[in-house]
């Protein structure tokens, strides 16, 4: 018998992972719940059987059929606590939109959590403090309109304020999002230097969405990474300034 969760909590979470994104893979959903490619096409068949629409896209993966919605799941204690707590680590986030944004979204969470789990989850709110950024120090608003432009291929003009207090305005096409050390990076191919760069979220002065879009570019995050780190071995060593 192979391992892994009861079936019944399986087949949920199948049905979840395939309301939650686009496309799944019999190999995805194999890895994830730890049991082999052949229980994944049982599964999906007892699905299907069971009144669940689900399309098969050949060479791709499954999806559910367009327009089709689950009711809203029950949280488990153990879920709705790691949601307060990601909500107490995000709240001492630097950027505004992003903190308003997800509060927005736990409230509306929390509207389906049962009468005893919002005692619960109330009292763990007022038990759980996060010892960074205690000054509630705001650098940025800008991270909601960069997840749009980004998640939308839309081409973004920006002022940028460098660290070594250099103004300049860039058009951009951004790439990914970073958080390291407490700060915002957007990873951007920048038209101006014609090559990805790195811009501080707290350094970007002025950011306007422009009506262009751009096209997708054909490198994962990981190949950017491996890129830039070769550059970097490739480098003499360069002394601060």
């Amino acid at each position: 018998m192979e391992k892994g969760k009861p079936r019944l909590v399986r087949l949920t979470a199948i049905v979840t992972q395939l309301q939650t994104k686009k496309v799944v893979t019999a190999t995805e959903l194999s890895a994830k719940h730890k049991v082999s490619v052949r229980t994944i096409y049982r599964d999906i068949r007892t699905l299907e059987q069971s009144g669940i629409p689900i399309y098969t896209e050949e060479g791709k993966g499954y999806s559910l059929v367009d327009g089709y919605k689950l009711p809203p799941v029950m949280f488990t204690e153990e879920e709705a606590n790691a949601l307060i707590t990601a909500e107490q680590i995000v709240s001492r986030n630097k950027d505004i939109s992003f903190v308003e944004k997800y509060s927005s979204a736990v409230e509306k969470i929390k509207s389906v959590l049962r009468y005893s789990q919002r005692d619960k989850s109330s009292l763990l709110t007022e038990r759980i403090d996060i010892r960074t950024n205690l000054e509630q120090k705001i650098t940025s608003n800008y991270l909601m309109q960069l997840q749009i432009a980004l998640t939308n291929y839309k081409l973004l003009q920006i002022d940028y304020l460098s660290l070594e207090r250099n103004k300049t305005t860039r058009i951009i096409e951004p790439f990914a999002l970073i958080h390291n050390n407490d700060n915002w990076v957007l990873i951007a191919f920048c038209r101006l230097r014609e090559d990805f760069r790195a811009f501080r979220v707290d350094c970007i002065q002025k950011l306007a969405m422009l009506p262009s879009s751009f096209e997708p570019h054909k490198i994962t995050l990981q190949e950017y990474f491996d890129i830039e780190r070769k550059k970097w071995e490739n480098t003499p060593d360069i002394p601060m300034t």
